[in-house]
């Protein structure tokens, strides 16, 4: 019987969580090799995957076969195992585990006279948010004297105050996630490329082997990405050996751009099975902002607005149009999800609606939405923040977590980010004259959650939801699948943080985490502190104008069946990830639709394996050679970026 929800689905998926914190982190930060749960399709986590179904598994059915006991997992089994693993790696490395530490100890390692923190930043500072003992604090930065102790008391404090909101965040995602599933997978249908892989690597056929592990097609295309990202390996361990390049940029527009061709092979495995108007407007958009940044560029068209590093490379034009796009967005969806939030309200005050499918009962789930986001709110008051901008803050960030969900379960892709975050566009609003240093400093604070948007619980969740579409009637045990996790993870996260903190130096660990990451919202909030801006009209405007464009997209392409031009190619064509993954798109477009014209639905079906080869060619590379450069010490050895 193919069931998902048992007991040893669920100890195995608590130990994958807990295993994924360890190959990341000593990838990461130790190795200094590929990122291996940095995005919304984890190298990681489907390594040890690709491991469990292919070798493990196998093994168990050869045993079961001769002693006559069912001893190995049945697919529900296994898709309940990734989807924690998915939902685990969505919060243990840029999601949250690497940077809150950093984060909360950052002004009192990087504090010094030339930034002027000390007058700038620390007395605005919530002190039991921070950990503020200086030579504990060296120590996480440089590395503990031998034979000295972790001093792990001066961490708890802090951590009683930050991780009940971080658990009440993530808990709000997984409620907004379950509310959502019936509307999204069974009236919109949206196709969730990235669930495909994991669902065909455990689709049973004849035999031991499931029919995904018996196509030649599948091995071409997972050969292809293992040998190329082989011989850049072995580039790295002998320099004499040949390694195929994957990416070449030409200067364009007077040489103040560059137009970068590159083959990302999980891109374009997962491209492959989105519908043809998407894949062409996500290269589409991204070239029309390319030819729009150049024409700028030479017209000297700037925006001086500081508004952070993250998003659309510091873009404040961009950023502003994209948030504007992202709030039409929402607006339109929640016009479009009315009859299905009627039913979800009606359930919530008691009302019997069809909800036996969800993780969560409406109710459960709409009032976990309403008490959570109180929480946070009075969470984000104690933390420095004006009651409003709390407010403020969590719309925006749940409108760009929400768009950034949607894209990935409609779009497919593996890795992106919004074109900006909430933080910056509450400061770029209001003005930071506006606003009391105290608050500015609560909006710096959360970098650790909603700023590096690579990976975030609510669109692994959503994933995970489509995965179990085919289990057993009773799906409520799944969020406590979920959740701990989730939970597990993070304190394994934060525990193996410190310690390899305090053994290497976190300086000698990933350079961004320890040494970029962490100052960056503290330079912004002294930057903005010490030069007061006013609210950014030029920033009204370009919300104003996303605003409107987004809507006549919205419009024309639910109104003309001919118009070819999808939304969500707006929505993140500017985003500067686009600006690298543009051409993988444009390739896999242009088969695809000539697939379809001389091949037909048979040899888009056929060639499907080849694709889904490629992601998993690369991330298999990706974890093999993790271990052979563990095994010999050997550091920086990065098999792929995106």
């Amino acid at each position: 019987m193919n069931t998902f929800f048992t007991k040893r689905s669920f100890i195995t998926g608590i130990l994958f969580s807990i295993l994924i914190a360890f190959v990341d982190h000593y990838s990461t930060d130790v190795i200094h090799a590929s990122y291996m749960a940095i995005d919304h399709m984890p190298a990681g986590a489907i390594f040890i995957f690709f491991i469990l179904v292919f070798i493990i598994n196998t093994f168990l059915k050869l045993i079961q076969k001769k002693i006559k006991k069912n001893i190995a997992f049945n697919p529900g089994e296994l898709l309940v195992v990734y989807s924690m693993m998915l939902v685990a790696s969505s919060v243990t490395e840029m999601g949250l585990g690497s940077q809150i530490l950093p984060i909360i100890s950052a002004p009192t390692y990087y504090s010094s006279p030339q930034n002027e923190w000390e007058k700038l930043i620390i007395p605005y500072l919530k002190k039991v948010l921070f950990v503020t003992d200086k030579e504990a604090v060296k120590y996480f930065y440089e590395g503990l004297p031998k034979g000295m102790a972790i001093p792990w008391k001066i961490w708890i404090l802090p951590l009683i105050f930050w991780l009940p909101f971080i658990f009440t965040l993530y808990f709000v995602m997984i409620c907004i996630a379950s509310i959502l599933r019936k509307q999204w997978a069974e009236r919109e249908k949206l196709v969730y490329p990235l669930t495909i892989l994991p669902k065909e690597m455990t689709e049973e056929g004849k035999g031991i082997l499931p029919n995904f592990f018996k196509n030649p097609l599948m091995w071409f295309g997972f050969s292809i990405a293992f040998i190329i990202g082989t011989s850049v390996a072995l580039n790295f361990y002998f320099p004499a050996f040949p390694k195929i390049q994957l990416v070449k940029g030409i200067p364009i527009f007077r040489r103040t751009l560059t137009l970068n061709f590159r083959v990302s092979f999980p891109v374009m495995g997962f491209i492959y099975f989105i519908n043809l108007d998407v894949a062409f407007s996500l290269w589409f958009f991204n070239l029309v902002f390319k030819v729009i940044r150049g024409m700028f560029n030479i017209a000297g068209i700037v925006s001086t607005e500081n508004v952070g590093i993250y998003g659309c490379s510091g873009e404040a034009i961009f950023a502003h149009l994209g948030m504007g796009a992202m709030i039409m967005m929402i607006g339109y969806s929640l016009f479009l999800w009315r009859h299905h939030l009627k039913d979800v309200f009606a359930g919530a005050i008691g009302k019997k609606v069809d909800d036996k499918d969800e993780i969560l009962s409406y109710k459960s789930a709409f009032w976990g939405i309403v008490f959570g986001s109180l929480f946070m709110i009075l969470w984000l008051f104690f933390s420095g923040m004006k009651w409003y901008i709390a407010v403020l803050f969590l719309i925006f960030a749940f409108v760009i977590w929400l768009t950034l969900t949607r894209i990935v379960c409609e779009g497919g892709i593996p890795t992106m980010v919004a074109t900006t975050i909430a933080s910056a566009q509450i400061i770029s609003m209001f003005g930071s004259k506006n606003l009391t240093p105290f608050t500015i400093i609560a909006l710096g604070l959360t970098y650790i959650y909603a700023a590096d948007l690579r990976t975030f619980p609510l669109a692994s969740t959503s994933m995970s939801l489509k995965m179990i579409e085919k289990s057993e009637s009773n799906r409520r045990p799944f969020f406590w699948f979920l959740f701990l996790a989730i939970f597990v993870n993070i304190i394994t996260t934060l525990i193996l943080e410190l310690k390899l903190a305090y053994k290497y130096g976190g300086i000698n660990l990933n350079n961004w985490y320890f040494v970029g990451g962490p100052q960056a919202p503290y330079k912004y909030a002294a930057d903005i502190i010490k030069n007061p801006t006013l609210p950014n009209k030029i920033g009204w405007l370009c919300r104003g104008i996303g605003f409107a464009v987004m809507g006549i997209l919205i419009f024309a392409r639910q109104n003309f069946l001919w118009w070819p031009l999808h939304p969500i190619g707006f929505l993140i064509g500017p985003v500067w990830l686009m600006d690298q993954l543009w051409f993988s798109i444009f390739v896999v477009w242009l088969i695809k639709k000539l697939i379809l014209k001389y091949g037909g639905a048979q040899i888009y079906n056929k060639f499907k394996y080849f694709f889904l080869g490629l992601p998993l060619g690369l991330y298999t590379c990706a974890g093999v050679w993790f271990i052979i450069d563990m095994i010999t010490g050997k550091q920086g050895n990065v098999i792929f970026w995106i």
